[in-house]
């Protein structure tokens, strides 16, 4: 039995087109994630403290060797988190200087979608993987590429 089209799957870019609304959503949505890794700074403060708290109290007074490894043990593994979360802030408000210096009707990279179409005998295989969105405030504006 001969197989004359198949369906498979390809990857569709993504692009916008810089608005004054489009500008206005994306630096919201990175305003919110700065928030939010401030919050888990906080509150891993607070965790690095209750459980120096907690190791201090469990030990014997003045805090012998082994209490105090296992202290300088805990601050590493919280430094390590915080210093990962302070990259994700630093990339954060490089995202949001990047956005103010758009200019209006730029295209911009959004990210993916996974497409599934059917390629049949003949058919261009290239073209038919080179698909690409073109929104404009999240409006389909436009698609390119062999649909």
């Amino acid at each position: 039995m001969e197989v004359s089209n198949l369906m498979i799957q390809r990857q569709i870019n993504i692009k916008a087109i810089v608005t004054p609304r489009w500008k206005e959503e994306a630096q919201q949505n990175l305003q919110s994630q700065l928030n939010n890794v401030d919050s888990q700074l906080q509150s891993l403060d607070m965790q690095l403290q209750q459980v120096l708290s907690e190791i201090q109290k469990q030990s014997i007074q003045p805090p012998g060797p082994e209490a105090m490894q296992q202290m300088e043990n805990v601050k590493m593994q919280f430094n390590q988190s915080k210093s990962e979360l302070l990259e994700q802030k630093n990339q954060v408000l490089q995202q949001l200087q990047q956005i103010q210096v758009l200019d209006m009707n730029q295209e911009v990279d959004q990210g993916q979608v996974v497409s599934t179409f059917k390629i049949q005998v003949g058919d261009n295989l290239i073209s038919k993987m080179n698909v690409e969105l073109l929104l404009r405030d999240g409006i389909v504006e436009e698609i390119r590429g062999d649909v």
